[in-house]
């Protein structure tokens, strides 16, 4: 930012992840400075505007007028993003939108048609393509650390729903984006395709562990989103055809004492494993391990420049503050966003071929 430029005024749409990650994370960026909130529910809004000291709105209509908002993070449940997203693109609005960022791949394409016509940046919150560890493996990768990939795995064994007494809500509902596909799915694809290579076909296996839950006005209603599925595809390593790597993906909220994301890529030199247990922290859980062939895994830290400058107690807020950076970077230089909805409909693309897999009865 030069000294005469102001930072982009930005509006968080959507206060619970918006509220806890994203405001915090806004404090941390000079470049960006929160101006607005929007949220439906005028008592909640109230309550989060007089606590920052922002000016809140309920009309989504009004907040595009605000001359002050340049940008908008949409960090509300999946089902109304697209059509906020559309009319901020319409309004020439710049986006960093949480994921999934659609609905589907149909309404993913058509927010990246208006963003080209409109020439705005998008971002998607992938905030693992910021974590210094898989930024490491990201580079061991490129340099050969395990040679050409033979076999992929992907555990993603999670707790946060194995509770049958978690009340129902939108994450319960496939037609509201509900569904373990949605909520970690969107970001596996998304890191096998920026580590590995493009998702090629995908196969899939998919159950319902609970199919009640507590609904909020009394007794139990029906959930009809997964929280199990089971993967098989392939990907195409560094972009190349004629090299495709079998993939496995397992991916579960209803896990207990689940092993949490552990990744692993055997390849012709070597072998690389990422992972983590701690299901709550994204900066202090992960470790990377590396091993040539014959050799014992070696446990390696990340370089210390890709190390954040800042953390917070809460994880989430570290490397959601770095792809907010990278946004404002995009605006400024009129650059493409990366991750961005290139990336966002790649990921959209293999969900919605997982989500159309087989059923398990």
């Amino acid at each position: 930012m030069t000294a005469a430029a102001r930072p982009l005024g930005v509006a968080v749409a959507g206060l619970g992840f918006g509220e806890k990650v994203h405001l915090p994370a806004l404090v941390a960026n000079p470049d960006l400075q929160a101006v607005a909130l929007w949220h439906p529910r005028e008592d909640r809004l109230n309550q989060v505007s007089a606590s920052h000291g922002l000016q809140g709105y309920t009309s989504w209509e009004k907040l595009l007028a605000d001359p002050a908002v340049d940008a908008i993070v949409i960090a509300t449940p999946p089902a109304p993003r697209f059509d906020l997203a559309r009319q901020a693109l319409e309004a020439g609005k710049h986006l960093l939108l949480e994921k999934p960022v659609a609905l589907n791949v149909h309404q993913a394409q058509e927010l990246q048609r208006l963003a080209i016509q409109q020439r705005l940046s998008v971002a998607v919150d992938y905030e693992y393509r910021a974590l210094p560890l898989f930024m490491q493996a990201e580079r061991l990768l490129r340099a050969g650390a395990v040679g050409t990939p033979w076999f992929v795995k992907l555990d993603w064994l999670m707790s946060s729903r194995a509770d049958p007494k978690r009340g129902w809500n939108w994450y319960s509902q496939a037609d509201q984006g509900g569904g373990v596909i949605g909520a970690l799915g969107t970001h596996a694809f998304d890191i096998l395709g920026w580590l590995i290579g493009p998702v090629g076909m995908v196969r899939a296996l998919n159950s319902i562990s609970v199919k009640q839950r507590p609904h909020p006005d009394g007794g139990l209603a029906a959930v009809d989103a997964e929280d199990v599925s089971l993967i098989q595809t392939t990907l195409q390593w560094q972009g190349r055809a004629d090299v495709a790597v079998p993939a496995q993906v397992n991916l579960a909220s209803v896990a207990r004492n689940g092993r949490g994301c552990w990744l692993e890529i055997y390849g012709s030199g070597g072998s690389l494993i990422l992972g983590s247990d701690n299901q709550k922290d994204y900066v202090h859980g992960f470790g990377l391990w590396h091993a040539e062939t014959g050799e014992s895994p070696q446990r390696i830290e990340a370089d210390q420049d890709l190390s954040f400058p800042k953390t917070w107690s809460d994880g989430r807020i570290a490397p959601v503050a770095r792809i907010q950076g990278w946004w404002a970077e995009s605006i400024r230089t009129s650059r493409p966003m990366i991750p961005g909805l290139i990336e966002g409909v790649a990921s959209r693309t293999a969900c919605d071929q997982a989500a159309e897999g087989v059923v398990a009865s």
